[in-house]
């Protein structure tokens, strides 16, 4: 958790957390599977980081600060998609289709969801899990809690690196849908559900399908 963080709203709007029952199996096989994929993707992460560090200015990671279990914020990880001054006269911004701050790299990086493997460490450290719905920025957040109170229901459970929302929605899904995908992931919540969100994800990664 990061210190300081600001008093928003959508603090006291989360509900109640799913049973920790449910979520010690979910645990284990984030350990096993999360430490399996680190070690897959540190190649990977090699390859592509030296690519981003020839073609465009910045460094090769992005860390951003995201809202996590029950309110919680922490750093999420990514290799850089997005030129170094992507919002420097905007501020925080829901990534869309066709995303004009993108770089060509970081467009086939999204598109594979390579740009998300450095999230494996996110996961062996507790901050997220495997499967989930995908970490907010706490301004967007508090934005979306305003327009839709049910948004933050989604921190009910561990945030992941892929998620239902995102093999069901990708650039064309609003908050209001991904709240919607996300909240029925989580009243829905078992094992088989997570096996299935990860294939189809494994899938999403070969044919672009539902990237976000």
């Amino acid at each position: 958790m990061t210190n300081n963080q600001p008093n928003y709203e959508y603090l006291n709007h989360i509900g109640e957390a799913v049973p920790k029952r449910k979520l010690v199996s979910k645990r284990f096989w984030d350990i096993i599977f999360g430490l399996v994929g680190f070690v897959i993707s540190i190649p990977f992460i090699i390859i592509f980081g030296i690519i981003i560090k020839l073609t465009s200015k910045g460094p090769v990671f992005f860390k951003q600060e995201r809202v996590g279990y029950m309110g919680k914020n922490f750093y999420v990880i990514k290799l850089r998609s997005m030129r170094n001054d992507a919002e420097a006269k905007t501020g925080a911004v829901w990534a869309q289709k066709n995303d004009p701050r993108v770089t060509s790299v970081g467009r086939f990086m999204r598109k594979t969801r390579i740009d998300e493997l450095p999230q494996f460490w996110n996961v062996l450290k507790g901050d997220m899990s495997l499967v989930g719905p995908r970490p907010e920025r706490p301004e967007l957040t508090e934005k979306f809690y305003q327009k839709w109170p049910e948004f933050p229901q989604r921190l009910r459970i561990i945030p992941g690196i892929t998620g239902y929302a995102q093999v069901n929605g990708g650039y064309d899904i609003s908050p209001e849908e991904k709240c919607h995908l996300d909240n029925y992931y989580i009243e829905h919540y078992s094992f088989g559900f997570d096996t299935k969100i990860a294939f189809q994800t494994v899938k999403t990664m070969f044919t672009g399908d539902g990237a976000r």
